[in-house]
């Protein structure tokens, strides 16, 4: 036999050897690991309850508390939209442009819902649409520009209602989370989160009147999220969501709420009367403008005009006039109501509303460059 065969032969049983010695590692393998039992493919579906059960297992307490107050809290909070007539001149034909939109919240069974004035402000029409998704034309009961506050009316069925429940802002503390629901940029049924960034700000509302002891918050509130309900962690009213500070527009982390305790007492007054019934002095105070001009500012309120039969007029105010020369004659300058110092025509108009139409307050004026005090009965609207 030559060489080559032997060699040929050599080679095959050395492969056949080989092949042998693998098989046989690997049977031995197979038999050291346990085998997998069978399954049964009904018994790994879940039902739909138990995948649910089984996914909320992986959120955090807080993570479901959230995921509570919102599910609570959003079918109270409405979408608002608003739009103009407008008729063109030759054809007279009439047409409904889109305006803007805002949010709100439901405030009691009888369809009123509260929002923004500034929401509302300038429109001919305004629509509302509840959580569920049906919209309904709505009504203007009253506004109050000085709160920028604002009530509407639809005609909903009672349980499409759901009040939203109210709170108070007298106890707040920074710090504290808050959550807002809104829609913003036309987004409806939007929550953000954050905490009560500071306390007592002021701002300025429409009417150019200062609105006091605002809440200033972190959570995001965007162009829309106006006349929105800002919520403590259980899902109470807290503050109505009313501006940012942005140069940009967009929540730059700086949002501003008035207090609900502020809404408790303007909203009652929108539904019954239309309008906000402050106790009236009969006596009109200088602008800021007029203030700074006069070189008055931060030292009181001048009056420039006493109305005729009103109780300024009874308590003898004078008022600021030019005499026929041009000169100003000083009137009275009132310095403080009751026990609160007065050092500005907004100081004035805000330390009335804490009174009712009836009620006898004590007037401290300068007159002449002397101090001297009034009693006057504060009369109705």
């Amino acid at each position: 036999m030559s060489k080559s065969i032997i060699r040929t032969i050599f080679s095959v049983l050395l492969l056949a050897a080989g092949f042998i010695a693998g098989a046989s590692w690997k049977s031995r393998e197979d038999q050291s690991q346990p085998a997998e039992p069978e399954t049964n493919k009904e018994q790994v579906v879940l039902t739909n309850q138990e995948a649910e059960s089984a996914g909320s297992g992986d959120l955090y307490a807080l993570e479901k508390e959230t995921i509570r107050l919102f599910d609570e809290s959003s079918p109270s909070v409405a979408f608002i939209t608003t739009s103009n007539i407008r008729m063109e001149f030759f054809s007279r034909n009439s047409t409904e442009v889109p305006r803007g939109s805002g949010s709100g919240f439901v405030w009691d069974k009888k369809g009123h819902i509260v929002t923004n004035f500034h929401v509302i402000q300038g429109a001919d029409k305004a629509q509302v649409v509840l959580a569920h998704g049906k919209s309904y034309s709505a009504s203007l009961v009253g506004y109050d520009p000085k709160k920028d506050l604002a009530v509407l009316k639809i005609d909903a069925p009672a349980n499409e209602l759901i009040p939203i429940p109210v709170g108070t802002s007298q106890n707040l503390r920074v710090g504290q989370s808050v959550f807002a629901i809104g829609n913003p940029f036309g987004l409806d049924q939007t929550l953000t989160t954050g905490v009560i960034s500071a306390l007592g700000r002021e701002i300025e509302s429409v009417a150019g009147i200062p609105i006091r002891d605002v809440i200033q918050t972190d959570a995001a509130i965007n162009p829309g999220n106006s006349g929105g309900p800002l919520l403590d962690s259980h899902g109470r009213l807290i503050g109505v969501n009313t501006a940012i500070y942005s140069p940009s527009g967009a929540s730059a982390g700086i949002g501003f709420s008035i207090p609900v305790d502020v809404v408790n007492w303007i909203v009652p007054e929108l539904i019954q009367y239309g309008k906000v019934m402050r106790p009236v002095l009969g006596a009109e105070v200088a602008s800021p403008q007029w203030e700074r001009r006069l070189g008055i500012e931060g030292k009181g309120a001048l009056v420039i005009e006493v109305t005729q039969g009103s109780p300024a007029e009874r308590a003898g105010l004078i008022p600021a006039m030019r005499d026929r020369a041009g000169n100003i004659r000083w009137g009275d300058l009132i310095v403080g109501v009751e026990s609160e110092a007065i050092t500005s025509g907004n100081d004035f108009s805000l330390a009335l509303e804490k009174f009712r139409p009836g009620d006898q307050v004590t007037v401290k004026l300068v007159r002449e460059g002397k101090e001297m005090t009034v009693e006057v009965v504060l009369a109705a609207p």
